[in-house]
């Protein structure tokens, strides 16, 4: 069984709609969707907006149905300087860039009692990934790289410029790093994948209302040839 989880509605849906054998699930506040896609058993839900909806999800998830695998897919702001629109941004790791616990000596970004900064994905599923979207959409690029999270719509040249300087981060969302920290908890492997639909700058809001769809349609194309090989 592979987990899928999206922040969005629109991340999600086309993904449900596919599905052969489908059954609807409710646990709690989620609506979980059951069923097959290019041959393989899935569940894929709606998380919502944010990191604690995000790893809530992710939790009740892995409590009732015990995924093999988590993928989180959706879009994200680059931060990278050579990512851009409609590029595919594979995590490396993870991590959550407003925890701040200074005052008593951890790094930014890193919980009390972690071993590390951050959550490292899985490296045959960040290779996959890789080679499925140099395959399948040759005219954009493709990067495995660090993906931070925080509460917020990131639409500013000034955090832009602080996310890539202390975290050396390749793009910015607001669920990612949440969905790596419960899966890394239970032990079970994970990848974020988000193509990209704005820059995260000051022209961050505007961008991203004209590429979302586009970032998400390309999404449904990767994941299902994702899914056939992993």
């Amino acid at each position: 069984m592979i987990g899928i989880i999206g922040a969005m509605e629109e991340e999600v849906a086309k993904l449900q709609e596919l599905c052969e054998d489908r059954e609807e699930i409710q646990k709690g506040p989620y609506f979980f969707v059951k069923g097959k896609l290019s041959g393989k058993e899935v569940v894929l839900c709606k998380a919502g907006i944010g990191k604690v909806n995000a790893a809530a999800c992710t939790q009740a998830l892995i409590d009732r149905f015990q995924p093999s695998y988590i993928f989180n897919t959706g879009i994200a702001g680059a931060i990278s300087p050579e990512v851009h629109i409609l590029d595919l941004v594979i995590s490396r790791d993870a991590l959550q860039y407003d925890v701040d616990v200074t005052r008593f000596d951890y790094p930014l970004g890193k919980l009390p009692g972690d071993e590390k900064l951050g959550y490292d994905a899985d490296t045959r599923l960040q290779q996959i990934a890789l080679e499925v979207n140099q395959e399948i959409n040759p005219e954009h690029h493709s990067y495995i790289g660090r993906v931070v999270t925080g509460d917020r719509f990131v639409s500013s040249h000034e955090t832009k410029e602080y996310l890539k300087k202390t975290f050396a981060a390749t793009c910015c969302e607001m669920e990612g790093g949440a969905i790596a920290q419960i899966a890394s908890k239970n032990g079970v492997p994970f990848v974020i994948l988000r193509f990209i639909s704005d820059e995260a700058n000051d022209e961050a809001s505007m961008v991203y209302e004209e590429f979302e769809a586009k970032a998400i349609e390309k999404t449904v194309d990767f994941m299902l040839e994702f899914l056939r090989r992993v």
